[in-house]
């Protein structure tokens, strides 16, 4: 069921013209939204940003409508990441958008790899490409090591389940196409979803690809899996995995529109 809508700055359209959408969950993002809003834009003008704003309690949605760039969308609660990511899926299938690209509002995903994830999608190379930290050597990262054994074990506990490596099951910045789009705007897991969310593209028989994109360092906020947090999110995670992987395939039209 889609989530309640209260409020959006611009009117919805049932068809755009314009068929590349940029999908920003936000939640506290008041320190680097407008940043990030300018950098996409000043980036490629034709693309249409979505700034989902999962009931915010700072001036996060007053600084993303003021910035007269995003198209806001409050959700009334606090949903999670799932909730606020599925919500952009859903404008996204309702609106005919060809490709959309997720991209945290906190600032780390650099603004100038976004083309190569969208082109990637827009070539037919893949359904769904991930832009990883991981699948080079030498990249720059630095990461806690409970999050590194994390990811690695997300990584090899996937192989198991779909026979297909992921390095990044983490990652908040993904490019889906249409087919993509429309499944997982009735399918998205609504908890900690990204992991999840492999193994059910998988099981359903969708591409996935990933590819090298640099991160940096948070620009503003926390992260919203504390590090202390950590054994309990990954046996979690793994549980919802295992039972994404035991699901029975869910029907849903293979043609893309």
């Amino acid at each position: 069921m889609a989530p309640n809508r209260r409020a959006i700055n611009k009117p919805m359209k049932q068809k755009t013209t314009n068929k590349i959408l940029i999908i920003i969950p936000a939640y506290n993002e008041a320190e680097t939204i407008s940043a990030l809003l300018q950098a996409v834009h000043k980036e490629n003008s034709t693309w249409d940003i979505l700034v989902i704003n999962d009931a915010s309690t700072d001036a996060t949605e007053e600084l993303a409508r003021a910035s007269m760039i995003a198209r806001v969308i409050t959700l009334p609660i606090n949903l999670g990441i799932g909730g606020a990511v599925q919500t952009g899926f859903k404008y996204a299938v309702r609106n005919g958008y060809q490709v959309a690209l997720q991209l945290d509002g906190d600032g780390q995903h650099p603004v100038s790899e976004i083309n190569k994830l969208i082109t990637m999608v827009l070539e037919d190379e893949a359904d769904v490409v991930i832009g990883s930290r991981f699948n080079k050597k030498k990249n720059g990262v630095k990461t806690h090591f409970l999050r590194r054994t994390g990811i690695k074990l997300f990584e090899w506990f996937s192989f198991m389940l779909i026979r297909q490596q992921i390095t990044d099951h983490t990652s908040g910045f993904r490019a889906y196409n249409s087919r993509a789009l429309a499944f997982l705007a009735e399918n998205y897991p609504t908890d900690f979803p990204e992991p999840e969310v492999v193994i059910l593209l998988g099981k359903n028989n969708f591409r996935m690809k990933e590819t090298f994109t640099q991160m940096l360092e948070r620009q503003g906020g926390v992260s919203s899996i504390p590090i202390a947090k950590g054994p309990y999110y990954m046996f979690k995670v793994l549980l919802a995995m295992f039972m994404a992987a035991i699901r029975s395939r869910i029907i849903h039209n293979e043609t893309a529109s």
